[in-house]
């Protein structure tokens, strides 16, 4: 968690919302600013072994401070007459910000604070004697564009040799002296009646015979 406070003088922090081009000025600066900043992880618990962690990447970012708008600009504590609005018209635009599905850019000047965000919490109150003054807290969460990577034709992914081939290796036997494929079979296919299954994989290498089989040779399992 980070806070940043506002500076004394001229050149004072000013905190603008943009949709767009067009700025939003928060017409007086918070106290602080809460900058909230956690890291993404899974917990597996492996049996005998207990719980470990495996990081998933950094979550995104929470960003909250309060203020209010003022009834009345004063120059004391308010930072531009210019863009001053009255405090339901500004609860109003913050309100359309909300709602909008479109994220918006935060920038706090003489920071480095410039993203993306949504706002996703917005609640105001009144205070009495204050009367037309609009106080609110306010939830920002800073927004990123989700990458998501198409997947390609079974051509390009040959092309590119990205594809992930899920074949399964096929498993071969290396005849020994004395073998036969219905003893093979009765060993690797758990039946002596499947040695034809095993003579038609390999009927390449073992010829038109399927008895004369030679030790060395390499035969493919079904």
């Amino acid at each position: 968690m980070s806070v940043l406070e506002d500076k004394v003088g001229p050149n004072k922090m000013s905190f603008t919302l943009k949709d767009g081009n067009t700025p939003f000025q928060f017409p007086v600066n918070p106290e602080e600013v809460n900058i909230s900043r956690s890291k993404g992880y899974e917990t597996v618990n492996m049996l005998e072994h207990g719980e470990f962690d495996f990081a998933q990447g950094e979550k995104v970012k929470e960003i909250t401070f309060s203020s209010f708008f003022p009834k009345r600009f004063d120059p004391s504590y308010c930072m531009d007459e210019k863009s001053f609005l009255d405090p339901r018209v500004a609860m109003n635009v913050l309100n359309t910000f909300l709602i909008s599905k479109k994220p918006l850019r935060f920038i706090i000047s003489e920071t480095g604070v410039n993203v993306p965000v949504f706002i996703v919490s917005l609640n105001s109150s009144f205070r009495g004697g204050e009367t037309g003054d609009i106080y609110f807290d306010l939830t920002l969460r800073t927004w990123r564009d989700s990458k998501v990577e198409k997947v390609g034709s079974a051509a390009s992914g040959s092309k590119s040799g990205s594809r992930t081939d899920l074949k399964k290796s096929s498993k071969t036997y290396t005849v020994k002296s004395g073998d036969s494929l219905s003893k093979i079979a009765k060993l690797e296919l758990g039946s002596s009646s499947k040695w034809n299954e095993i003579y038609k994989l390999n009927a390449k290498i073992i010829g038109s015979d399927p008895n004369r089989i030679k030790p060395g040779q390499k035969l493919v399992m079904p």
